[in-house]
């Protein structure tokens, strides 16, 4: 049994965390292709230093991601971005994954995709759910190549551990599909 919800755990946080920032995994077919749309208060191009950052209000779509943040930067080589980090009281992404599947929403106070590295880090009271599936802790990482997912609390704070809620639906149908019972 124990097997079985770890693996069940490991799939939804490997669903959850892979679908959640664009070009990582399957988006709606034309998400990529999509222009990208940003607002903000102000906005700072720096050539010299490789990173465009926008400030106040910050919300920025292409396709069906969507970002709203306090403040996104982009770092880039030449005119490619390299590194995208949003940050907030908390910073919130949604994108819908594929037609068939529930939106995914992600909130931290620091959320960084780095695409060299192939690497998301949500920071400071990460929380991300999809179709009733939620993970929540300090800290969640997700190394993209590996499909390695880290779920993290802050050190010495009881009150911080890494939750984690599986709907009964998800576990039955996890169930059905191997044959096996919840006894088993």
């Amino acid at each position: 049994m124990s097997s079985y919800l770890d693996r069940l755990l490991a799939s939804a946080l490997v669903s959850l965390l892979a679908l959640a920032m664009p070009g990582i995994a399957s988006a709606l077919p034309d998400d990529r292709e999509q222009p990208i749309h940003i607002e903000a208060d102000e906005a700072l191009r720096d050539e010299k230093q490789g990173f465009t950052r926008y400030k106040g209000n910050v919300k920025m779509d292409q396709g069906s991601l969507h970002i709203e943040a306090d403040q996104i930067t982009i770092y880039h080589v030449g005119e490619e971005a390299d590194r995208i980090l949003a940050t907030g009281k908390p910073a919130h992404l949604q994108q819908q994954p594929d037609p068939a599947k529930g939106l995914i929403k992600a909130r931290a106070e620091t959320i960084e995709y780095m695409k060299n590295e192939q690497r998301i880090e949500l920071r400071k009271s990460a929380h991300i759910e999809q179709d009733g599936s939620i993970v929540t802790g300090e800290s969640i990482d997700y190394l993209i190549d590996q499909q390695l997912v880290k779920a993290g609390s802050a050190l010495g704070d009881d009150s911080s551990r890494v939750q984690v809620v599986i709907p009964a639906q998800a576990l039955d149908d996890k169930e059905a599909d191997s044959g096996k019972t919840a006894s088993e």
